[in-house]
């Protein structure tokens, strides 16, 4: 019987996930000197069955640009370890106050603050430190950081996570272009600048041209947009046991969401209009991201 994409896909993702979660459990082997408490919160955050759908961006973008896992590994773990990071942060009490995230107990509830806060910095740390030392040659290791960081920072990830807290649509206000405008930004900042550089990072250590480059930033940006809106949808219809953490929390706290703005139907009309356009822009690569174009069917079908 001839498999279909999906099934293929599903394949390719499911060996990935493994050489991945593999690679992370190596990233905490440190020497001498981490606490046996901080090493165990970082493992009970990393190795939380997960998606790694960061990560495998990084991969099978590497694949699409001619390079091998093994090259682009150092990277993908790398971007799976800034998104722990801002997991952890984003669920303490003074943000989003989660207590469920991977199906497990975040990592402030089964630990405690302190050790929730140093973790996370510890993961942001051996992020750089992954890039840095095991990326060749030493201009793509540096390009690599620079992007990572910059994305990691004020006015991306960090500043996305700024205003979802502190931006709020009143009850009463109209919806109108401004209110959808701060909605994309705040999400392609907090998740889709994320989903674009660890495409980025893989096509960099593949040392793919420009033209790669924007094409893959195209990609990136819409599918990012388009996995937020799957979030949302899920946080309004999903349940705890399938989608791994609490829902209908964005409602409660009165944060702008995209079932909110736009109704349910024009959501996921939305959703998949992005999936169409972002792999509309894989065309230039031909079968080589055949991949890339499974996985953001997945990003739209997906129940957690």
């Amino acid at each position: 019987m001839v498999q279909t994409r999906t099934a293929v896909f599903q394949q390719v993702a499911q060996q990935a996930r493994v050489e991945i979660n593999a690679a992370l459990a190596r990233t905490l082997k440190f020497p001498a000197g981490c606490p046996d408490l901080l090493r165990q919160a970082m493992e009970h955050c990393l190795l939380a069955p997960g998606k790694r759908v960061r990560p495998l961006l990084v991969l099978l973008s590497a694949d699409a640009c001619g390079c091998s896992r093994k090259q682009a590994m150092p990277a993908a773990c790398a971007v799976e370890l800034i998104h722990t990071y801002s997991l952890i942060h984003d669920d303490l009490p003074a943000m989003d106050d989660d207590v469920l995230r991977r199906g497990r107990p975040t990592c402030h509830i089964a630990f405690d603050e302190a050790t929730a806060i140093l973790a996370g910095d510890a993961f942001q740390a051996r992020a750089f430190e992954l890039l840095a030392t095991e990326i060749t040659p030493p201009a793509v290791a540096a390009r690599c950081c620079a992007e990572l960081a910059q994305t990691a920072g004020a006015t991306a990830l960090v500043g996305g996570q700024m205003d979802d807290i502190h931006v709020k649509e009143s009850s009463g206000d109209p919806v109108c272009a401004d209110t959808m405008d701060r909605l994309q930004s705040i999400h392609a900042r907090k998740t889709g600048e994320l989903f674009r550089t660890s495409l980025r990072l893989g096509a960099l250590v593949a040392q793919a041209d420009n033209e790669l480059l924007e094409h893959l930033d195209t990609y990136g940006t819409k599918l990012g947009l388009a996995f937020q809106i799957v979030d949302d949808l899920l946080d309004t219809q999903g349940d705890v046991q399938t989608v791994g953490k609490a829902v209908g929390k964005d409602v409660d706290q009165g944060k702008m969401t995209f079932p909110k703005i736009l109704g349910v139907e024009d959501s996921q009309q939305r959703a998949r209009q992005l999936i169409a356009e972002a792999c509309l822009a894989l065309t230039s690569f031909n079968s080589r991201a055949d991949n890339l174009e499974a996985l953001a069917h997945y990003v739209l079908e997906r129940n957690h």
